[in-house]
């Protein structure tokens, strides 16, 4: 991949340069990438930054709230002079800052059955950090009608949890790897009641989560190191521990299974979905 360099790029870019395994072709892909990140909130928060940070090309957000005072204890990208602004144009102004060479595109509405896989396809990859059930089933399902990998984190009270889903790849004969998410749970609960507005997250847990899955991403995006497709990470953050779980595709998956039963988004009913974020 040949690109020329500016001496500002390489000031900026030169920790990233000087690793083997991303050097200037990698950086180079990272510059091309565009990665779709749902909800700019208290995972969305360190996320965007990283990606911005590291020169991630073209930064999709998808929000539809705007800026709460009770979201500052956790959603890092916003301050307190950004009360009542949409999250989608207090990202585009916060990753300004952080790096001007990145293209943000707003998208300030909810995702939805109707406009998910548009949305999705645009991209390259998929970041979920929602904060609901309808959210993660729907952009689960876009991405793997879409065939982008997915990159999801979820956090509540003290525990946090991230997977990476490709299982449009066992299509290429790896069946024994790359489940979804409905392979790991299931069909989606009904009125869930139990999000971070009921029951309470620790902000800094977003940190912690929101960073590790921007690590995932760019990994994703540069092909290097050991996917996390095929494993859950569990984080107790009281604990201060980590555990890992292998985890298989479901041959009764309604989606990706052997008789899949979703072969569009218009069949299924995902209730209220929103590109909201914890």
């Amino acid at each position: 991949m040949d690109r020329e360099f500016t001496d500002q790029q390489i000031d900026r870019y030169a920790r990233h340069l000087v690793l083997p395994e991303i050097g200037e072709e990698g950086q180079a892909r990272l510059l091309d990438a565009k990665v779709l990140v749902i909800g700019a909130g208290g995972l969305g928060s360190p996320l965007l930054l990283y990606l911005a940070a590291a020169g991630v090309g073209t930064l999709g957000v998808v929000d539809d709230d705007a800026v709460d005072l009770s979201n500052l204890q956790r959603q890092v990208l916003h301050d307190t002079s950004s009360i009542g602004t949409p999250k989608v144009e207090s990202a585009r102004r916060r990753l300004a800052e952080v790096n001007p060479e990145v293209s943000v595109q707003a998208h300030a509405a909810r995702l939805t059955k109707v406009n998910a896989l548009q949305v999705i396809s645009a991209y390259d990859l998929v970041a979920d950090g929602s904060d609901n059930f309808a959210t993660r089933y729907l952009v689960n399902d876009a991405c793997y009608l879409a065939r982008r990998p997915l990159v999801s984190a979820a956090i509540m009270r003290f525990d946090g949890q991230l997977s990476t889903y490709k299982a449009f790849l066992r299509e290429a004969g790896q069946p024994e790897t790359h489940p979804c998410y409905r392979c790991l749970f299931g069909e989606q609960p009904a009125d869930f009641k139990g999000s971070c507005a009921d029951v309470g997250v620790l902000g800094a847990l977003a940190g912690v989560l929101g960073t590790l899955q921007a690590v995932e991403v760019i990994k994703e995006l540069l092909g290097i190191g050991r996917s996390f497709s095929g494993r859950l990470l569990l984080y107790d953050s009281l604990e201060t521990s980590f555990r890992e779980v292998r985890v298989k595709p479901d041959p009764a998956c309604p989606l990706c299974g052997t008789q899949a039963s979703i072969v569009d988004l218009s069949s299924v009913d995902y209730g209220g979905t929103a590109g909201c974020a914890a």
